[in-house]
């Protein structure tokens, strides 16, 4: 296998959550191995730039409403629905 070829195939591989360190193509190619190993190192530093969190109670409070309200109030006051 070439550079090019797993390269094409490497988001299907980082999808797919094998391995990636036992793929025969890394085993034999410095460049490709250095290539992975800085895109798992970015992957992981952008999980810690934003924090996760769940919307504030005052989001469901405002679905719920509008979920309350049923479609022809929540038409007229705005919101379109698609």
């Amino acid at each position: 296998m070439t550079c090019d070829e797993f390269q094409q195939q490497l988001p299907e591989l980082f999808e797919s959550g094998i391995d990636l360190d036992k793929h025969p193509h890394l085993q034999s190619c410095d460049n490709c191995a250095a290539l992975v190993r800085d895109l798992n190192y970015i992957a992981q530093q952008a999980k810690l730039l934003l924090p996760i969190q769940d919307p504030s109670p005052k989001v469901w409070d405002n679905i719920r409403s509008a979920l309350d309200r049923g479609p022809e109030e929540t038409e007229t006051s705005g919101v379109k629905r698609r």
